[in-house]
């Protein structure tokens, strides 16, 4: 209470304390007309107090011993009228009684400065027991009136400040353009409202916008569904709500902490445990309705499964550090056998229309329709981009230009990693009701002869190859690519994706599977609300990639970022199957993933050195062993065999945060161990909390 008081005197002296000039005029109350110009604010505290003593109540709650001061802090605007900003007392009855009687207060003649009307700021302090006006004016000093004298000339700055106010938060989000964070399991729950047939909905470009998903599912209406009756502060925030949320005329702001709390157990591991522990902090808004923008900083350690482990320190970068993590960024040690791995992702979204919005990020893409895309995935390190997005009739066209690291040691400089690019258009079709055709182009290059970021490929309309070419067949790696999806029908969607990224026509009618042949193709099939099972999600995919696949002559210019592939995680030379269950009831879901994959991996031994295409980051043109009768799984053929479970309950609906456990399974064969290969069974147990707001792959 006098920490309160303390605070409100000092803001009200700051504001008020000084001599009053001529050309200013405080309010005045009818009966103060007649007042000389140096009586006329103690008139109007005294019709004021007067006004307080006959209307003021207290509560019958209050005890007849009770001794205290109300202190109210109070405007009054251009047009005469009152209204309390702010009233301190250690009683809420006294509170609410003090704002009843100054909704009673009559309308006054305002405050004025040069005889223009201007807001103005009073403090009131209404002792308890009331005590008569004339009692409170035979105490008062001189002093005590000055102290609440209003404010001069700055006033009309300082009030269009303290005018500006929040409104009440109504999940503006919902609406906005901004992007949902990209995670399979959250998207499974919207995707079968937007592939319904006869929509005009494009839903291989990844992440989407909330203003995209809102016309075909009441994400809000969702969300509250969940929600639980809690009154408490912590209750609503815990379960329910944003931790920070606030919302005025033309802005909105949230702020939450993130979490990814984890403790496992690998068996057969020399480590005792594994664990993941990630603090962060999620920051999203508005301005108006075209802006949006959100940042998400992380600081992590962890130490994983042991071929986790082993997978992390084979795509360590040059300069020292030990490790990359797949999927987050380069790690540091962290105490013993452990990383440090800190991250950030962030994006601003300009919408001057319905038809397109710009973006500018740092994050990653998802083009396609699968769990896995052939074509560009979310599996590799974030990196900046600038991406346009363009709607009308049935298309969706989406330019993407990207800047991205090479990272290995022997291009690495001064400790400075070696800097690519690469742009990308893709073309999303809607043919008739129930299919759709995607066409996709993405060169990259580097920043040879001082080329630096080429602008032959900003034209979101050429096409790529020929630019390319025209450069020189070595100076950047052009891909193209094909998607394609089928509704069956408002249940079952079949899709499918090709990608080429080196083509030989006499090759293919000679029939002899040469490694110039390098494509990729991509067949699956959805099965929402299977069976009649509300919101119960089958997938079935296949992947087939031929060797070289998304390798260059010049390994800078491969289709890769920071030691990991920027489509399939595995890269070239494998092929795998996948098959997914999801279910959702209320807040617990459960979901199971089974992969079984075939990889040709390198030997790497002075025996065999050959490049059998499965490591993106070999030129092609070197040391490969065969021209023909190139096929998946050549070199050393390894088998992948992986089980998930994972089963959790949804705790707060705004973060997508979520109390699970998860169990894994994982066997992986090869023909021959290696130094950097060998067979491994893994059975890996793990729980805790997680937001999940991004997708992270284990299954390698």
């Amino acid at each position: 209470m006098r920490k309160h008081i303390c605070i409100l005197l000092v803001f009200y002296v700051s504001f008020f304390g000084y001599s009053q000039k001529s050309n200013e005029q405080p309010p005045l109350f009818p009966n103060c007309q007649v007042a000389s110009q140096s009586e006329i604010e103690k008139c109007f505290y005294a019709q004021l107090q007067d006004f307080v003593y006959h209307n003021f109540n207290v509560p019958n709650t209050i005890s007849s011993t009770y001794k205290g001061t109300v202190l109210v802090l109070f405007e009054v605007d251009t047009k005469g009228a009152f209204k309390t900003l702010y009233i301190d007392t250690d009683k809420p009855e006294l509170a609410e009684e003090a704002k009843k009687v100054f909704l009673k207060l009559p309308t006054v003649t305002p405050a004025t400065y040069n005889g223009n009307p201007i807001y103005s700021k009073y403090t009131l302090a209404v002792k308890i027991p009331l005590q008569a006006p004339n009692a409170l004016e035979n105490s008062a000093t001189e002093e005590q009136y000055n102290a609440n004298k209003f404010q001069s000339n700055n006033q009309k700055i300082a009030s269009e400040l303290d005018r500006i106010e929040n409104t009440t938060f109504t999940n503006p989000q919902y609406k906005s353009n901004l992007s949902i964070p990209f995670s399979h399991s959250y998207y499974a729950q919207f995707e079968p409202s937007l592939n319904q047939m006869g929509l005009n909905t494009h839903t291989a470009s990844k992440p989407f916008t909330y203003a995209e998903v809102s016309n075909y599912y009441n994400l809000e209406n969702q969300a509250t569904k969940l929600y639980k009756n809690k009154s408490s502060w912590w209750g609503r925030k815990l379960w329910n709500e944003n931790m920070v949320a606030l919302q005025g005329k033309d802005y909105w702001f949230t702020l939450n902490p993130i979490f990814d709390i984890q403790l496992g157990k690998n068996t057969n591991s020399n480590f005792d445990y594994t664990y993941i522990n990630t603090r962060g902090l999620q920051i999203r808004g508005g301005v108006g309705s075209k802006l949006n923008f959100a940042t998400t900083i992380y600081e992590s350690q962890g130490r994983f499964a042991d071929y986790y482990n082993d997978l992390s320190n084979s795509l360590k970068p040059g300069g020292g550090n030990p490790a990359i993590i797949p999927g987050i960024g380069i790690a540091k040690d962290f105490k013993s056998n452990a990383y440090d791995f800190p991250s950030a992702e962030a994006n601003i979204t300009f919408a001057p229309s319905k038809n397109f919005d710009l973006q500018l990020g740092y994050g990653r893409n998802f083009i396609g329709d699968g769990y896995r895309s052939l074509l560009l995935g979310d599996g590799t390190s974030m990196y900046p981009y600038f991406k346009i997005n363009t709607k009308f009739w049935k298309i969706k066209y989406t330019n993407l230009y990207t800047w991205l690291k090479d990272v290995r040691e022997s291009v690495t400089v001064d400790r400075t990693y070696a800097t690519k690019y690469v742009a990308s258009h893709y073309l999303s079709w809607n043919v008739t009701n129930k299919f759709n055709l995607g066409l996709f182009e993405s060169v990259v290059w580097t920043n040879q002869n001082n080329r630096g970021f080429d602008m032959s490929f900003v034209n979101p309309i050429i096409f790529y190859r020929a630019v390319e070419f025209s450069s020189s067949s070595r100076s950047g790696n052009a891909l193209l690519g094909l998607t394609a999806k089928y509704k069956w029908n408002n249940s079952i969607n079949l899709y499918g994706q090709f990608l080429l990224d080196e083509f030989s026509l006499n090759e293919v009618k000679n029939v002899n599977n040469s490694w110039k042949n390098k494509f990729a193709y991509q067949i699956g099939a959805k099965y929402y609300n299977a069976f009649r099972v509300k919101d119960l999600f089958l997938q079935l995919e296949y992947n087939h990639i031929r060797p070289y696949v998304y390798a260059h002559s010049d390994v800078l210019t491969n289709y890769g970022h920071n030691n990991q592939s920027l489509a399939h995680p595995w890269g070239g030379n494998s092929k795998e199957l996948l098959a997914i269950a999801r279910y959702q009831y209320q807040r617990y879901f459960a979901q199971a993933q089974f992969t079984y994959g075939l990889r040709g991996l390198d030997f790497d031994t002075a025996l065999d050195t050959y490049n059998y295409g499965g490591n993106i980051y070999r030129d092609y043109d070197e040391n490969r062993p065969f021209d023909s009768n190139v096929k998946i799984g050549q070199g050393n053929k390894t088998t992948i065999m992986m089980g998930n479970l994972q089963a959790g309950y949804l705790i707060n609906p705004q973060t997508n945060m979520k109390l699970f456990a998860n169990l894994l399974y994982r066997k992986f064969t090869p023909t021959q161990d290696t130094d950097l290969v060998k067979k491994q069974n893994t059975l890996w147990f793990s729980f805790g909390v997680r937001c999940d707001i991004f997708n992270w792959y284990f299954d390698y």
